[in-house]
C-alpha cells in the first residue's frame, strides 16, 4: 500500500535513485537531493512509499521570498519507471498541496499560484491540468534539452 508523506534525510539515497531512473540528463541526482532537500522550509519534499520501499516523490519550492501571496513552483515530480501508471503521481500533487498550504497557513500566508515548468512535449501537462488547473502561459525555445512550457495555476 504506497502512502504518501513529508520526505526524511535518511530517504536521500532512494529519492536519488529515483531521480537518476527518471531524469537521465541529469547528473550527482543524491548532491541535487540533498542540497535541496536541506533548503527546507523554501524547498519542501514529499515521497510516496511502498512499505519501505520510495517509488516517487514530489519537490515545491517557494518562489520569490516568504510573501503573504505564496507563488509555488512543482519544481520536479518523478515516479520509478516500473511504478508509473498507476496514479502515484497524482496522489504525490493531490495529497502533498494541501500539506503546503497548511505550513503556508502556519506563517500567515496564503496559496496565490502554483507554475510548472516542463518540456514542452512532456504528456504530464495533462496531469498538472487535471489536478492543478494549470495553463500554458509561455514557451521558452530551446531552453535545456527541447522547448520548455511555462504553466501555471492560479489560485489553485
Amino acid at each position: 500500500m504506497i502512502i504518501i508523506r513529508e520526505m526524511a534525510e535518511d530517504d536521500v539515497p532512494q529519492v536519488a535513485q529515483v531521480h537518476r531512473q527518471t531524469f537521465s540528463r541529469q547528473r550527482d541526482s543524491e548532491k541535487w537531493i540533498t542540497c535541496n532537500f536541506q533548503a527546507a522550509p523554501r524547498m519542501q519534499y514529499y515521497v510516496a512509499a511502498d512499505g519501505s520501499a520510495i517509488v516517487g516523490y514530489i519537490h515545491w519550492t517557494q518562489k520569490s521570498g516568504f510573501r503573504p501571496e505564496t507563488v509555488l513552483e512543482l519544481e520536479q515530480i518523478a515516479v520509478s519507471p516500473e511504478q508509473q501508471g498507476r496514479g502515484i503521481g497524482r496522489r504525490l500533487i493531490e495529497e502533498s498541496l494541501p500539506r503546503m498550504r497548511e505550513r503556508l497557513d502556519e506563517r500567515g500566508a496564503r496559496l496565490k499560484a502554483v507554475i510548472v515548468t516542463t518540456r514542452a512535449d512532456n504528456y504530464a501537462q495533462r496531469l498538472y491540468r487535471d489536478t492543478l488547473g494549470a495553463e500554458v502561459e509561455c514557451t521558452i525555445k530551446d531552453l535545456y534539452s527541447a522547448d520548455e512550457i511555462i504553466m501555471v495555476a492560479r489560485n489553485p
